[in-house]
Order: C-alpha cells, then structure tokens, then sequence
C-alpha cells in the first residue's frame, strides 16, 4: 500500500495510470470484436500508420495528435474498404499498410529530426507523454466504447460471428464496421503515447486470447477481458515503478504472465473433465 500510495504521490504517474487504464479497457473490449473477427493485428498495423504519421507531425512542427488521429482514422477506413472489395485478405492488407507507414516514418525521421526523445517516445512509450488532455479523451472515448457495447450489444455479437446474418436481420453492418473501426483507431493513437508503437497491439490481443481459455460465451469474454486489462495494465505499472523497467514492456509481461495462467486454468479443467 505504501508503494501505491508513493506512486499516487506524482502528477505524472496519476495521469499515466488514469489514461492508460481508460485505454486499456477500450482497447480489450474492441479487441473482443477484432479478435474474434482475425483481425488481431489492426493494432500493430494502425499503431505503424500513427507512427508515420507523428514522425511528419514533428518534423513539420505540428500538434502530433491532432494529426495522428485523423491519418489513423482514414487508414483504418481504407483498410476496411480493401479487405471488403477486394481480394486481399484481411492480414495481408494489414502488413501492407504497416509496413508502407512505418518505412514512410523512418525515412522521414532520419532525414528531419532524427531518433529524437519525442520521436523515441512515440516508438517505445513513455509515461512522462501522457497530458491531461490525453487522459480527458481517453475518459471520453471510454464512456463512447461502453455505451457502444451496453446499448448495441446484440447489434455487435450479430456482426461479429456472422455479417450475413446481422444484415438478414435489418442490421447496418458497414456502419458498425466503421465506427469500430474508428474506435480502435483512436484507441491506438492515445494508447501509443503510453505503450509505443511496437507494443500497443498487445492491448488489444491479451486479454482477449487470456479470457476465451476459460469463458466461452461472448458476454462472458468481454466482461472478463474488460477486468483483466484494467488488472494487467495497474500490475505493470506497480512493477514498473518498483523495479524501474519501461511501462509498456511491464505491462505487457503481466499480460503474458496472465495468458500462461488462464491457459494453465484451462488445462486443468481439461484433465478434471
């Protein structure tokens, strides 16, 4: 107690813990969704578009996410337009885009600014990146991602496990497609300030991948990786304050550490059966 108390202490680690749980809880909700439907990796790949997108910001001396978020927002609307219209497949679309950004980004880094500690920050995470305007969207995105599931729950499992049906039943499945896929861009962008870009995706697959070992029904799924991110993300931050490692790669190992005890779990009820 005396050790969270501590971190309570500093403005920063407040603000970090507030944002980045807020984030972590859109980003396993959506990933339920994302997941189910293979497309795990729009995180790694969205998290690449932003990162290209930052490294113009700061060379050109603009606001990194006032340009970020819409770059990430079109992208994932491209994204969703390939895979639905032509015959690329989801996971192929996604490193093409992925690695086309972060090639973009790298090239304009190291002709600009170079591996600056903005340029950095944004490629690893960083705590000490998290304003409060970061942690008031991140609050305000959280409530819009709640309200999403509470009130379209149905709408979103029919679109999940079955866009024919949903579409049968009266349901505009391309809205819902693109307002998740909105969601998870802004997810990532406000995630990578906290985690980086290399690691944010982790966000949006652990907890998901930890929760379907042992429930196995949709609702049962989302209520459990809502808890579970919100649970990883504080123990890697509590770790990454008391054996001072980076937060992202802590929280990230929490989550590991998670996933290997849900499947030691399911494992156990197997032989049990």
């Amino acid at each position: 107690m005396n050790l969270i108390r501590e971190m309570l202490s500093y403005p920063f680690l407040v603000r970090a813990l507030a944002g980045g749980m807020m984030v972590s809880l859109c980003a396993s909700l959506l990933g339920v969704s994302l997941v189910l439907r293979r497309y795990s990796m729009i995180g790694d790949g969205l998290s690449h578009v932003s990162f290209g997108a930052l490294s113009i910001a700061l060379a050109m001396g603009w606001s990194p996410l006032r340009i970020s978020i819409p770059v990430v927002v079109l992208a994932a609307f491209f994204l969703l337009r390939i895979t639905e219209n032509s015959r690329i497949k989801s996971d192929a679309a996604i490193a093409l885009i992925s690695a086309s950004a972060l090639a973009l980004g790298i090239i304009v880094t190291s002709l600009t600014t170079g591996m600056t500690t903005d340029v950095s920050s944004y490629m690893f995470g960083s705590i000490l990146a998290m304003s409060r305007e970061d942690v008031w969207l991140s609050v305000v995105l959280s409530l819009v991602v709640l309200g999403l599931f509470v009130i379209c729950y149905n709408r979103i499992f029919a679109v999940t496990f079955d866009e024919n049906f949903a579409k049968a039943t009266g349901v505009n499945v391309g809205r819902y497609n693109i307002i998740i896929a909105v969601l998870t861009a802004v997810t990532i962008v406000l995630g990578m300030r906290m985690m980086g870009a290399m690691l944010i995706s982790s966000l949006v697959i652990f907890p998901c991948l930890s929760s379907m070992r042992v429930f196995k029904s949709f609702g049962g799924v989302m209520v459990s990786s809502g808890i579970l991110s919100l649970a990883c993300f504080f123990a890697g931050m509590v770790a990454s304050y008391q054996f001072s490692i980076p937060a992202g790669a802590s929280v990230v190992v929490v989550n590991l550490c998670a996933f290997l005890l849900f499947m030691a779990w399911q494992s156990l009820g197997r032989l049990r059966g």
